[in-house]
């Protein structure tokens, strides 16, 4: 009867848009002190969660990707990618998922992508005779990619609470992340088909060369940052340090990081560390009340009376992931529920490094679903546009990524092909 007057207590704060943190919190201090759990004992849980070693490595990959921003490297991906695929029709559509997978090498959150690119791609898709619809739908959806091609922030949080390899699940994301690309370029054919506005561009080779130069320097931190995690030179920390210093040499080498810049960039670090800090911590005193009420032995029972079967059970995780990410901020999701999936997946057989690549990849797609949809509200900022025609230009590219989804489900060897090859 407690736990689930708990959960009636979040949900009604949800309802209300009170923000995650609090919902969490609130109810769970209540829980608390009627239990008569002591303060201190709520203090060190979250404390404990929050100062947790391989969590140092987001608030660096927070600061890269915002220092990437800043530096101008965004658009300068864009300008190459548009200079290589000038005379293709549609090309704008393929430059933008091409200009995210750039950028999400560095940058790692969806958000800072859709950001960082959208002012630039939305703008020129439309000047290019694209339709604001189609615009801002494919911008929303390649921002995607970030998150699950690493290196990324989700990533790091989920290895750091299963206990796993970050440089596994980092190598398993690049196939599923390289399949989003590739899914989101044959739905742009699709549609482009049907827009006799859209012209091929004209080739412009000393266009080409000039943009060439503009990225080889920034294209380099990439291979830094994911050669020394998967080479075993750098733990995920220590390479996102490493990946901080070369982005800020090359944004002093180009002249495109002033003082004012890297001020503005490490004020929405700090900003954006706090937010998913502060929701790592409540959703920790949250997950040791339900660890408590002995939830995921009663989930265990459920599943196993459900099937024992490994793809049964990838596939309740998916629509599971599906549903809360409409609703929950993904860091909270798997703050709450990697402590009591992992320990059922692990029983069944799932690898635990799988289970973390299709939770990520299912609960990105919450982004662009209301009532959330981060990603569609700052895509619908940047680009001035409402946000139910943002959310209506991304339904078509959400198709391939559910199609992932089940592709991750059916042939789960296929992900751990990468780390096996590196020999990790």
């Amino acid at each position: 009867m407690t736990l689930i007057l708990l959960a009636l207590a979040i949900a009604l704060l949800l309802a209300l848009r009170v923000p995650v943190p609090f919902a969490f919190l609130g109810p769970s201090l209540v829980y608390m002190a009627m239990e008569g759990q002591s303060l201190g004992m709520a203090l060190r849980t979250v404390t404990n969660a929050a100062s947790s070693f391989p969590l140092l490595a987001v608030p660096l990959f927070i600061f890269l990707g915002a220092l990437a921003n800043h530096a101008g490297i965004a658009d300068r991906l864009f300008r190459f990618a548009q200079a290589g695929l000038a005379n293709i029709r549609g090309n704008l559509g393929y430059v933008t998922i091409g200009t995210s997978v750039g950028f999400a090498w560095m940058s790692g959150s969806a958000v800072a992508d859709a950001a960082a690119l959208g002012k630039v791609q939305v703008p020129a898709m439309i000047r290019a005779g694209y339709g604001r619809r189609f615009a801002t739908g494919i911008s929303a959806t390649s921002a995607l990619i970030a998150p699950v091609m690493p290196p990324s922030i989700p990533a790091v949080i989920y290895a750091g609470l299963a206990a796993v390899s970050t440089g596994a699940l980092f190598a398993a994301s690049v196939i599923p992340a390289l399949l989003m690309a590739l899914g989101l370029c044959i739905v742009v054919w699709v549609l482009v088909k049907r827009m006799p506005n859209v012209k091929k561009g004209r080739f412009d080779r000393a266009e080409l060369v000039a943009s060439t130069k503009g990225v080889l320097l920034p294209l380099i931190a990439p291979i830094i940052i994911l050669g020394g995690i998967l080479g075993g030179f750098f733990t995920p920390t220590e390479a996102a340090a490493v990946g901080v210093v070369y982005i800020i040499l090359v944004g002093l080498l180009q002249r495109s990081l002033s003082m004012k810049s890297f001020i503005k960039a490490l004020s929405e670090t700090v900003t954006t560390t706090a937010s998913i800090m502060i929701i790592v911590a409540s959703a920790s005193l949250l997950g040791y009340i339900l660890a408590k009420e002995r939830l995921p032995q009663m989930l265990t029972e459920l599943v196993f009376a459900i099937s024992d079967s490994p793809t049964v059970f990838l596939i309740l995780v998916a629509v599971l992931m599906l549903i809360l990410g409409t609703v929950i901020d993904a860091t909270a999701i798997l703050v709450l529920t990697v402590p009591i999936i992992l320990p059922i997946g692990n029983t069944i057989g799932v690898d635990p490094i799988v289970l973390g690549v299709l939770m990520i990849l299912s609960l990105m797609i919450g982004l662009l679903t209301p009532p959330v949809g981060t990603v569609l509200f700052v895509t619908a900022a940047v680009s001035k546009t409402r946000i139910g025609e943002v959310f209506r230009g991304s339904l078509p590219f959400i198709i391939p990524l559910l199609v992932i989804c089940v592709l991750i489900i059916a042939f789960p060897s296929a992900v751990m092909w990468l780390p096996g090859v590196l020999g990790l």
